[in-house]
Formats: C-alpha cells, structure tokens, sequence
C-alpha cells in the first residue's frame, strides 16, 4: 500500500495545508519511509512474484516500479492488461488515489532489485525498497 504523510505538531492532526498543497512530509510503502531499504524482501531467481498495491493516497498518483525487470502481468482496478502469454512487458502500474491491482514478474538472477513509485520526489520521500533475490 502506497500512502502519503502529512504530519502536523506532536499529538495533533495532520496538516491540512500541507495536504492542500500536496507537500506531504513522507511518501510511504504500508506505513513507514524506506522499509523496505532497510528489509528487503525476500525473492528467488527464477520464481514469480506477485506484487499487490494499493494507492490508499490520499491525493498522489503511484507509479511503481521495479529496476532491472519487466512486469509479464499487470491487473489494473479488475481488468488484465497483460499476462504472460502476451507479448511484451510493462515497466510500471500506474495506479490513482483509491486503484488497486497486481502485478507478477521473474527475477532473471540473484542480486538486489530496487523498488519504487517513479514520481522520484516520492521515492525520495520514502516509497523505496529492494527485492533481495536469491
């Protein structure tokens, strides 16, 4: 799940000029900055994964991306858009506030296969992690 923060003083609510302005302090991946930079996820080279996110937003777009592989399927808000047998990859599940979907791919070799929203700036943020593939 792909969330944004808008952190207000200690003990109070967000805030909501920061949300109106879109400037969240952090972009997350289920509910903290860079966690998965931190653990990464375990995966096996020459397995698939499946990989379930949801944009919970509140306003930003999420735009994830794995580096070093291509999706064979994407399912997007209840519709296929690409499965093995078809030809071709996607590189990113573009996903709005509140969309959902999956997507599957192969880890071709062991190694370390960053993950994140490609709107940089919320990579940055915090919505950033690694596969570490065996």
């Amino acid at each position: 799940m792909q969330s944004e923060l808008y952190l207000g003083p200690d003990g109070e609510p967000g805030d909501l000029a920061k949300m109106q302005a879109e400037r969240p302090d952090a972009v997350v991946f289920n509910g903290y900055v860079a966690q998965y930079a931190h653990r990464p996820l375990p995966a096996r080279a020459g397995e698939r994964v499946r990989v379930w996110l949801l944009d919970a937003g509140s306003s930003r777009d999420s735009s994830f991306h794995v580096v070093g592989t291509q999706f064979d399927t994407v399912y997007r808000e209840g519709r296929w858009e690409n499965r093995p047998a078809d030809p071709g990859g996607a590189q990113v599940l573009g996903l709005g506030p509140a969309a959902g979907g999956f997507v599957e791919l192969v880890f071709p070799e062991p190694g370390h296969y960053p993950f994140v929203s490609h709107a940089m700036v919320d990579a940055e943020r915090g919505a950033r992690g690694l596969f570490e593939v065996r």
